[in-house]
């Protein structure tokens, strides 16, 4: 006897089983849609002839760069798949600072590759696991390629710093602004620790004024702010240098106390006692023979007060006021002192010396600058000038990446041929090596190979050349065993990209092929996205 049904069991367990198997496939080719919408968006930008690309607030606030990490993250983007992307650009920018369109373009075209795939049949998992393969392979390959740097050897740093800057709106200023990289990072390696720099070591300090080739490597410290005083000393030679974190002013009541004074009497005794504190700061401050007073920036009360600033005019001490919180570290770094929180420690001990503390006019306005600091911290200042804001900030950026490229070179000495060179090799060599695997991985690498190609089309094709048939003729080269010829794109033809001292570090190429392959990885093994409830 058989069993009763249900009317419409059978139906509805069919249809069921039927939806949820094309539903990863959708979530999976519409995150894959988004990534290569990121990609593509960016993909202009790349090289030395890419485009730049204007970005508007919505503030209405323009900035002018083609710095994928700056664009992406100024972007606008929804889909979440999309934003990995954005976090990928974010990533490469953290560990190599140069590179950041080049991962986000590598990350789409492994993401086409690993679609095809998807489409002939094969799992997503097993494109994963082949990808990573692939990726540890295509380091190998590159260490294979890679020439040893030494420190000393100024002008290979000065290459690879130019090369970055190259593909900068700053990029005629490269001559300037690549050794004042170089000198700036090489100044602040600490030689107990030879292969780590900390960036935050080098202030960059942008200033409106003149034009970028007046950027100058400032030994010492530069406040953007002019001299507080009005009659006080502008210049002071063998300065003896106090960094304050009280205030030199009256004492306030709290936020919500108010002190009433009913008479002339109690208000003369309040005026007097306000002068008669003041003048015991500004006594203390004499004795210990300081004559240049940098004043930490408060909140609640005035830092200095017009009275104190008087007398400390006639004791001719130069005071520099508004110093923001978060720059206290480095100024006391650079000084070699304590910053003083109280009077009490206001000794001649804490303070620093200096051979000059000056006041310097510029087109708009003034700023002070520090030099010749004795027992001078590691660090430096870099001043970067510039006709108009977008400039000046586009440059501030273009030399950040450019300090990032030598920090590269610090931590792993190596250093690679550019313009699409190593892509190009390591596709050569992966397919090579693809014919000697079986399965399912061969079909992969190869795919992955392929992907790696987009590199040097993107650079073709944005130098305005024929895309196929200069990476056809690049491919050509290499099989010839050129592993150095690249894309010259100032003669639009390919040549040994190292004579034309077209070079990049190591850990950039390296960490661009990492992070692009993890990423798409994990894209890959996404097959649904959940919404959660709050």
């Amino acid at each position: 006897m058989t069993a009763v049904k249900g009317s419409g069991d059978g139906r509805r367990v069919t249809s069921n089983a039927f939806k949820d198997k094309s539903k990863p496939t959708d979530i999976r080719s519409s995150n894959i849609q988004a990534g290569k919408a990121v990609a593509d968006a960016i993909r202009t930008s790349l090289g030395p002839r890419g485009m730049d690309k204007m970005i508007q607030s919505a503030n209405g606030e323009v900035t002018i760069t083609n710095d994928g990490a700056t664009i992406l993250k100024q972007m606008n983007v929804v889909h979440p798949a999309a934003k990995m992307l954005v976090e990928l650009s974010k990533a490469q920018d953290i560990e190599a600072g140069d590179g950041t369109t080049s991962v986000c373009v590598v990350a789409g075209a492994l993401l086409e590759a690993a679609e095809k795939m998807l489409q002939k049949g094969i799992h997503p998992t097993a494109i994963s696991d082949a990808f990573q393969r692939a990726a540890s392979k295509s380091i190998e390959i590159l260490r294979g390629m890679s020439v040893p740097v030494n420190l000393t050897d100024k002008e290979s740093l000065i290459k690879s710093a130019s090369t970055s800057l190259n593909s900068k709106v700053v990029s005629q200023q490269s001559s300037l602004l690549a050794p004042i990289a170089v000198e700036a990072v090489l100044k602040v390696v600490d030689p107990q620790k030879p292969t780590s720099v900390d960036l935050k070591d080098i202030k960059v300090i942008e200033k409106i004024g003149g034009t970028v080739e007046d950027t100058e490597l400032v030994d010492g410290l530069v406040f953007t702010q002019k001299s507080a005083g009005v009659n006080g000393p502008k210049k002071v030679e063998k300065a003896k240098i106090g960094l304050i974190q009280f205030c030199i002013s009256p004492p306030k009541t709290d936020m919500d106390h108010n002190v009433i004074v009913s008479d002339y009497a109690a208000m003369d005794r309040v005026l007097k006692e306000e002068r008669a504190y003041i003048l015991n700061i500004v006594k203390q401050i004499k004795k210990s023979g300081c004559n240049v007073l940098l004043i930490q920036k408060s909140i609640l009360r005035d830092a200095v007060s017009d009275l104190a600033l008087h007398f400390l005019d006639k004791i001719k001490v130069m005071v520099i006021k508004d110093i923001e919180r978060e720059d206290v570290e480095f100024v006391s770094k650079t000084l070699g002192c304590r910053p003083i929180a109280s009077l009490d420690h206001f000794l001649p001990e804490h303070l620093a010396n200096a051979e000059l503390c000056e006041e310097v006019l510029t087109g708009t306005g003034k700023f002070v600058k520090i030099t010749g600091i004795q027992n001078m911290g590691r660090t430096m200042t870099v001043l970067v000038r510039g006709s108009n804001k977008l400039v000046l900030e586009e440059a501030g950026r273009s030399l950040h990446d450019a300090l990032c490229v030598i920090r590269c070179l610090v931590k792993e000495k190596a250093l690679i041929a550019g313009g699409g060179a190593p892509e190009t090799e390591i596709a050569l060599k992966l397919t090579q090596y693809a014919q000697t695997v079986t399965g399912v991985d061969a079909y992969c690498f190869r795919a992955f190979a392929n992907a790696l190609e987009v590199v040097p089309a993107t650079l073709a094709e944005n130098a305005g050349l024929n895309p196929i048939s200069t990476v056809t003729e690049l491919r050509n080269r290499h099989a010839e065993g050129e592993t150095t010829a690249g894309i010259n794109v100032r003669k639009g033809c390919i040549t040994n990209i190292l004579e034309e001292n077209v070079v990049q570090p190591l850990l950039v190429t390296t960490s661009i092929i990492n992070f692009a392959t993890e990423t798409v990885r994990s894209i890959l093994k996404i097959d649904d996205i959940v919404n959660t409830v709050q």
